[in-house]
């Protein structure tokens, strides 16, 4: 078997925040000991919340499958209850990936350290209840996949349109909305021709929701896709197009080249130029797709929530 981190390269850095929250039962004689500054080794609160904060530093490097990610705070209380101690942490930042396993490493160093410091007076300890209960600014909470979209696919490419060379970045593009629970009701290939273009745009709005275009947004003169697209747009998405260049960066500085373009073809109905290749096409659907059933929402009139 083998093991692997999640690559989270694709995804939008986003400010995001992860609260996790436990507690160590303690007899009542040790609870007396804390809350009256009368154990040996010193303030076991603040020096818990301390120890928390160390905690959610090092949590890559005590969890083989978390990644290194940076955070901006950290904040770790530590409260006396009747039978023992709580504590909650509270992690957040702006990055590609959550804080839930900080957050609850901050928890389980704090309270492991309740029981570093108690351990003297008592082996009558238990660490529970340590779980997230709340995070926020992931994919929770704007994420939706493609489920219930109707989808047209036209692949741009004289080669492919004239039998020159088999259609690929078209499949994948299938087999990757069918697996964001989408389902693709219309495909046609044209060759890189304007008219041609515009008329399989044309067509596909009257039975698609979401037209995805692979092919022809370079800067090769033949490459006229964002041209054909942009007489059909009656409202333009540049932050899409712009989202699929920047964060496209990240895998290759060519991305920069390409001319694609996004928006409402009409009311209900979206187009999306794409690369011409199989992982440009694929790695450019990832980062946007999320955002598509809301953006055809409000094509729609549909509010922001």
């Amino acid at each position: 078997m083998s093991f692997r981190m999640v690559d989270v390269s694709g995804k939008f850095e986003t400010k995001r925040f992860a609260r996790a929250s436990g507690r160590i039962r303690l007899p009542k004689e040790v609870v007396d000991l804390i809350r009256e500054g009368r154990v040996k080794k010193g303030d076991v609160l603040r020096a818990s919340e301390i120890a928390g904060m160390m905690g959610a530093k090092r949590t890559f490097e005590l969890l083989p499958f978390c990644h290194p990610i940076p955070f901006d705070a950290v904040e770790v209380r530590a409260e006396l209850e009747e039978d023992g101690v709580r504590v909650e942490a509270t992690v957040s930042g702006v990055w590609r990936t959550g804080y839930e396993m900080e957050a609850v490493t901050a928890v389980v160093v704090a309270l492991t350290n309740v029981y570093d410091m108690c351990k003297a007076y008592t082996g009558e300890m238990v660490i529970e209840d340590v779980r997230v209960v709340e995070k926020g600014g992931g994919k929770s909470d704007w994420y939706d996949d493609l489920s219930g979209l109707r989808v047209a696919i036209i692949v741009v490419s004289d080669s492919v349109y004239e039998g020159k060379r088999e259609d690929r970045s078209g499949k994948a593009l299938r087999e990757m909305c069918e697996e964001l629970g989408a389902k693709v009701v219309w495909e046609r290939v044209v060759p890189d021709e304007v008219n041609a273009i515009k008329g399989a745009i044309e067509e596909a709005s009257g039975v698609a929701d979401l037209i995805l275009t692979t092919g022809g947004t370079g800067a090769s003169l033949r490459d006229v896709t964002p041209e054909a697209s942009q007489d059909l747009l009656v409202k333009e998405m540049p932050g899409l197009a712009e989202a699929m260049r920047i964060l496209g960066v990240r895998f290759t500085p060519r991305t920069l080249l390409s001319r694609a373009k996004a928006g409402i073809v009409k009311e209900g109905c979206v187009l999306i130029n794409l690369p011409g290749s199989v992982r440009g096409a694929t790695e450019s659907l990832s980062m946007v797709a999320p955002l598509i059933k809301h953006l055809i929402e409000m094509s729609r009139g549909g509010g922001h929530e």
